[in-house]
């Protein structure tokens, strides 16, 4: 584990998924049906952009498979997403094609996004894993029904895990974006942006796609040169963390400026500035005179500010 993990365990959220995932067993379709069909099963719910909780006592994150059934969820479209290691419940998770009207009014179900219940104290950090995992498993499906080899309509396979072509015999697996996301310092200064995108007044890390044929570290330096006009030389991976936006890795660094004059080129930023510890400080205690912020502690940028700002990384 890092230094900013071991200092900042269970700070940033979606790192906590617990879940055994039973790998092995998933090409195993009577272990798969045994498992959805026992009574203590749960099914995570979700429509294209919201969760569907539970708002009955005792329950906060699935339902009966009697449940998902009765708001139209096929039990063959439904993602394994494992077990619980010390209750032995398992979790699947699937979508229900609800209008955004028919879900405002549903009964007995907290409609919400999954990253406002990660701003929120509401759930637990692994439970809040578990439907990081979900929402970025359903996304895939939705999204690849169909062959990219031969356009045929594609079937789900491995618990999820896999789409296979049945004209073509294409196997398809669900995709993970690799994305860098990094803090270039200039020994007690650090680069800050604004993408026009955050809400006004953030400034956060610099952070692009990873593209192929490059490793971190190059990744690193060409995002920060595209976006800054800032060098980059020596790059250290710090830490990482899953973004379910829809599905992506944030790999953490921290890299060494060789350059110092910022140019922006492209539309990427809408300000980039370098800051000193005490406009850091200022920006993360809440009393930056602009009215400046840093990035809310569910995040890896967050982490590697506040490490930055705090001698530990």
């Amino acid at each position: 584990m890092s230094a900013l993990e071991t200092a900042n365990a269970s700070v940033m959220s979606f790192v906590d998924n617990r879940l055994d995932r039973r790998a092995t067993n998933r090409t195993d379709t009577g272990f798969l049906d045994t498992l959805l069909n026992a009574p203590s099963t749960r099914i995570v719910l979700s429509t294209a952009t919201n969760l569907l909780l539970p708002s009955e006592e005792g329950e906060t994150v699935g339902h009966t498979m009697e449940t998902a059934l009765a708001l139209g969820a096929e039990q063959k479209e439904m993602v394994f997403l494992g077990q619980d290691p010390e209750t032995e419940r398992s979790y699947f998770a699937t979508t229900v094609e609800l209008e955004e009207d028919d879900v405002a009014i549903l009964d007995g179900f907290k409609v919400t996004d999954l990253r406002t219940l990660a701003l929120g104290p509401e759930l637990p950090a692994d439970e809040l894993s578990m439907l990081s995992q979900a929402r970025a498993l359903i996304h895939w499906h939705r999204t690849h029904r169909f062959c990219s080899r031969c356009g045929h309509p594609s079937e789900m396979a491995e618990g999820g895990y896999r789409r296979d072509c049945p004209s073509c015999e294409a196997q398809h697996f669900p995709r993970t974006d690799a994305c860098v996301i990094m803090l270039i310092t200039d020994g007690d200064r650090a680069l800050l942006g604004r993408p026009p995108r955050l809400m006004e007044g953030v400034y956060t890390t610099l952070a692009g796609f990873m593209e192929p044929g490059e490793t971190v570290e190059q990744a690193v330096r060409r995002e920060t040169l595209e976006e800054s006009g800032i060098k980059v030389g020596d790059v250290r991976l710090i830490s990482n963390q899953p973004w379910p936006f829809p599905s992506n890795l944030m790999i953490g660094c921290v890299g060494d400026a060789l350059s110092f004059d910022i140019h922006i080129e492209d539309d990427e930023l809408e300000a980039c500035k370098w800051c000193d510890r005490d406009e850091v400080r200022q920006m993360a205690d809440g009393t930056h005179p602009e009215g400046h912020i840093i990035p809310p502690s569910i995040s890896i940028a967050h982490e590697l500010i506040m490490g930055w700002l705090e001698n530990r990384i």
